[in-house]
């Protein structure tokens, strides 16, 4: 399943929706007219688990694709938002993840230029989400070098604590797409948090996938696009540590709970890596999609301070 959270109109509240086709469908609604309780947010849904899941399904089957008046909306009419507009904890990000990009960030980031030994984990709080279509907001007065980066990003769906590479996708409710908006300029002595963690810096979305739709995560394309030129293009399989791998160094000291997100790294074709190096400035329009997941598109606008 693709779920999303959306809102029907400017002034609606948001609401839980999974796409049945051209069509968003309320789950908390559609729950309602086939005599089920369904969370109406996303965080809800992953708390309700797997039986959560399997009668938001069993809901759809017995729909049948025909569902009452005010159950569904034409996708092109509603405004779709972060798929969780608010994480409740920081998201766990993960630098040098791709080999190419260890080998471009070494002769213009200052990194080591041998390859990471275990996961190079930061974090962006949850202050830095924001939906499909908002602005990525360029502070002249904060940075002169926003930079770009497509990633797979991981949804939990149940506690993992100390597990093992051989369970841990088990644990993950489901895949998404993120833009790990990067301030280059911002980095301070080796810290990436400000660098990595300002306001609108983590677009996420359009939708998760659900899990049992990706069963191996490490197959998908990924790309990202500037003003329509292409700037990035890779695959998962290229990761130096896979998504079972992340999840297992993660919880080897830090809980994973349920709707914790996981973005997982990105390939080479960043704007620091470049010759000469290319920045994100306003009136840029970026554009990034994961392979089965959906793409985000994102203009870049001015939030310098007169």
């Amino acid at each position: 399943m693709k779920l999303v959270t959306y809102r029907a109109s400017v002034e609606a509240a948001a609401k839980l929706g999974v796409l049945v086709d051209d069509l968003v469908v309320d789950v908390a609604a559609l729950g309602t007219t086939q005599g089920a309780r369904l969370p109406d947010t996303m965080l809800g849904l992953i708390d309700a688990g797997r039986p959560g899941l399997e009668t938001l399904r069993a809901c759809l089957d017995a729909a049948g694709g025909r569902f009452p008046a005010g159950a569904a909306t034409a996708l092109a009419n509603v405004k779709l938002l972060a798929p969780i507009p608010r994480p409740r904890k920081n998201i766990f990000g993960i630098g040098l993840n791709y080999v190419e990009h260890v080998a471009e960030s070494a002769k213009s980031l200052d990194t080591a230029k041998e390859l990471p030994k275990q996961p190079v984990i930061f974090s962006k709080p949850p202050t830095a989400v924001i939906g499909p279509g908002d602005g990525i907001e360029h502070n002249g007065r904060i940075t002169q070098q926003l930079d770009w980066e497509v990633e797979l990003a991981v949804i939990i769906g149940t506690t993992a604590r100390r597990v093992r590479r051989e369970d841990a996708l088990g644990h993950v409710f489901g895949y998404s797409v993120m833009i790990d908006v990067s301030a280059r300029d911002n980095r301070r002595a080796g810290q990436w948090i400000f660098s990595k963690g300002l306001d609108t810096y983590a677009p996420f979305g359009p939708c998760i996938v659900t899990a049992d739709e990706i069963p191996y995560p490490q197959v998908l394309d990924l790309w990202l696009t500037l003003n329509g030129v292409e700037k990035q293009r890779s695959n998962t399989r290229h990761m130096l540590f896979k998504v079972d791998h992340l999840i297992a160094d993660i919880s080897s000291g830090i809980t994973l709970e349920p709707g914790d997100i996981i973005a997982s790294g990105t390939p080479e074709g960043v704007g620091a890596g470049r010759s000469p190096q290319e920045w994100m400035k306003p009136g840029d329009v970026v554009v990034a999609c994961v392979e089965g997941i959906g793409t985000l598109r994102h203009p870049v606008v001015d939030a310098t301070p007169e």
